[in-house]
């Protein structure tokens, strides 16, 4: 049993490029703006389907209920979805401002908890993410900038770099500027309010669907001014979070160098963010994301430099 890799799913945005072409050397479906591309996902909208060895073909789904001590570990449970989704994000526009709900509300408003990471891959002159509030802005002058159509100069904006890591929790408002390409490993979930869409039309040319009364519930006022995490390139492993829904940590490896992941501790997810690695036969290209299996003694090897972003630790698949 070795690493398992899967087919991407692309998804059109308003806001998006094609990027991930030049970047990855992919083929993008003709025509279109690919913001997204969904790299591991179980839901029942998206499902990704295995694209190498004895399990090709099969959907994340299949596999968590077929093969699931194997590849999640004794602890897994079959009756759930998968608890992590990745995706790429080629932001060649800037993002609505939204929100995801927590945990305390998704349930009253029928929605999802949704806390995610962004690793910063490239970036454009200029390049930035708006999170969280200015500090001292209180609610009611958000509301009042609302109605004026005069948010942004409320919203906290940081410059971005390649290597920069965020954690946007549940609560946190947020949006990503253009220029960025992102890794966003996050919570299993879709759920999103759109606060403020910067007077923009959908790809039908309709203004897209707010939705400020659950934002306005969802929204932490208190979260003044975040600090992105910056890359630090003379460490060779650096965590980039650890909090309840997964624990992710970059590792950068010269040429030739190996990282071992041994059997029977946790199912691990690996992003490879630049060069090119192996394990055994399988070759790791720059843009992917491969499954590590529970139950599988691992090695990676760095064919060139790399940085490799690895996520475990998501519950309640993982094995303590």
């Amino acid at each position: 049993m070795s690493i398992l890799k899967f087919n991407p799913i692309y998804q059109e945005r308003v806001w998006g490029g094609r990027k991930l072409e030049q970047s990855f050397d992919r083929s993008l479906p003709e025509g279109k703006l690919i913001g997204e591309s969904w790299e591991f996902v179980d839901r029942s909208e998206a499902q990704s389907v295995a694209a190498n060895g004895p399990l090709a073909g099969k959907t994340l789904r299949e596999l968590v209920r077929t093969e699931g001590e194997k590849l999640f570990g004794p602890a897994s449970d079959p009756s759930k979805p998968f608890p992590i989704l990745v995706k790429w994000l080629d932001c060649s526009k800037r993002l609505s401002l939204q929100v995801h709900p927590p945990a305390e509300i998704a349930s009253l408003l029928e929605g999802e908890p949704k806390t995610e990471n962004w690793y910063v891959a490239e970036t454009d002159e200029d390049a930035g993410l708006l999170v969280g509030l200015r500090q001292g802005v209180t609610r009611q002058a958000f509301e009042r900038a609302l109605e004026e159509g005069s948010l942004e100069k409320l919203v906290h904006r940081m410059p971005t770099k390649v290597g920069d890591s965020l954690l946007v929790r549940s609560g946190r408002i947020h949006a990503i500027d253009a220029g960025n390409l992102i890794l966003e490993i996050q919570q299993n979930s879709d759920t999103t309010y759109r606060v403020y869409d910067w007077g923009r039309v959908g790809l039908d040319g309709l203004p897209r669907e707010l939705h400020v009364e659950q934002s306005l519930h969802c929204i932490d006022f208190l979260d003044f001014e975040p600090e992105l995490l910056a890359d630090e390139p003379d460490f060779a492993e650096q965590t980039l979070t650890a909090c309840e829904e997964f624990r992710i940590r970059r590792f950068r490896l010269a040429s030739r160098d190996r990282i071992s992941f041994p059997a029977g501790q946790e199912p691990r997810l690996i992003h490879l963010v630049s060069g090119e690695a192996k394990s055994g036969e399988v070759i790791l290209s720059k843009g992917e994301t491969a499954l590590v299996p529970f139950a599988a003694d691992v090695e990676i090897e760095a064919v060139e430099a790399i940085v490799l972003l690895v996520t475990d630790g998501f519950l309640p698949l993982a094995v303590k």
